[in-house]
C-alpha cells in the first residue's frame, strides 16, 4: 500500500503528544489516570493490556470520542480538543474539533459500513464530501486502495454482500482513503471469526510496510511482536511498560506484563490444540 503523504515538519517532534491524560466515567475510578505517550512519523505502536485497562478509552480519547478530564494531546503541536484563550484555555467548538480529527482515522471493532451504500460509495464518500477531493480522483484512490486489500471486484457489491473479514478490510480501505496524519485501531479482528483474522491482518501489515503511523488496541500477540515497532502494556488505566518490541516480549519487566504474556501464550497453545 503506497505510503500516505506526510506531513512536512521537524522529524525530531511526535506526530503524537499524549501528556498525563485522565479520563473518567463516574468523577471517582479513572480508566485513563496520567497517560503519557509520544508517537513519530511512520512508527508502529501496539496497546496490549486485559479487559477494563484503558487501551480503548485512549484511542477513543485520541480521536475525541470521548471528553478527558486533564492532560493533554498534541497533533503536530497542536493542542487537541481545546485552544488558549488569553490565560486560561477553552474548549474548541464542534466545527473546529471536526476540522482536527479529519486529520485522523479510527478503524473500530465494529466496521460501521453504511449498508444502503456500495463500498465504492462508503470509501469516498468522506474524501469527496468532507475533505473536497475531486470525484474522479476519490474513485480512482478508492479502487487503488480496494486492490491493494484484494478487493478491487467488490466497488459495486454492498456491505451484506461481504463477509466480516472483507467489511474491515473494506473500513481500512475508507480509513486510509482520507490519507490521514495517524490511523488509529480499535482492537479490529475482536469481532471477526478466527479464519478472517489473518486476512485483515496482512492488510495492517501492508500499511505499517508502507510507513503509515499507527497505533493499534490488540490482543494479537503475534502480529504487536512482528510488526509494532513499540508495544504499551496497560493495566487499571496506566502504563505499565512501554519499549521496543522485541524487548517487550523477550525480557519483560513487571510481573502484571509477565504474568499477561504467559496467560495470553498458554490460552494460544490450548486454542491451537483444539
Amino acid at each position: 500500500m503506497s505510503a500516505p503523504d506526510q506531513v512536512a515538519g521537524d522529524p525530531t517532534r511526535p506526530v503524537l503528544q499524549v501528556v498525563g491524560l485522565r479520563k473518567s466515567y463516574d468523577g471517582r475510578h479513572y480508566a485513563l489516570d496520567g497517560v503519557d505517550l509520544d508517537v513519530y512519523a511512520g512508527e508502529v505502536v501496539a496497546v496490549l493490556g486485559p479487559s477494563g485497562s484503558g487501551k480503548s478509552t485512549l484511542v477513543r480519547c485520541i480521536d475525541q470520542l470521548e471528553s478527558i478530564e486533564g492532560g493533554a494531546m498534541y497533533l503536530d503541536g497542536e493542542l487537541l480538543g481545546y485552544e488558549k484563550h488569553r490565560d486560561h484555555i477553552r474548549p474548541l467548538t464542534d466545527a473546529d474539533i471536526a476540522r482536527q480529527r479529519r486529520r485522523m482515522s479510527m478503524v473500530f471493532q465494529q466496521f460501521n459500513l453504511f449498508p444502503h451504500w456500495t463500498v465504492l460509495r462508503n470509501i469516498t464518500e468522506a474524501p469527496i464530501k468532507v475533505h473536497g477531493v475531486p470525484p474522479a480522483e476519490a474513485r480512482a484512490r478508492a479502487m487503488e486502495l480496494l486492490g491493494r486489500v484484494g478487493l478491487a471486484d467488490k466497488a459495486r457489491a454492498h456491505p451484506r454482500q461481504l463477509s466480516g473479514g472483507q467489511q474491515q478490510r473494506v473500513a481500512i480501505a475508507r480509513a486510509v482513503a482520507t490519507q490521514p496524519r495517524i490511523l488509529l485501531f480499535d482492537e479490529p479482528t475482536s469481532s471477526l471469526d478466527p479464519e478472517l483474522v489473518d486476512e485483515v491482518l496482512q492488510v495492517m501489515k501492508s500499511l505499517a510496510e508502507s510507513g503509515m503511523t499507527m497505533i493499534v488496541v490488540t490482543h494479537e500477540l503475534e502480529f504487536a511482536r512482528d510488526v509494532a515497532d513499540r508495544c504499551i502494556f496497560m493495566a487499571d488505566g496506566v502504563v505499565i511498560e512501554d519499549r521496543p518490541s522485541a524487548d517487550f516480549f523477550s525480557d519483560p519487566r513487571s510481573t502484571r506484563l509477565q504474568g499477561f504474556l504467559k496467560r495470553a501464550t498458554e490460552n494460544r497453545a490450548r486454542e491451537v490444540e483444539a
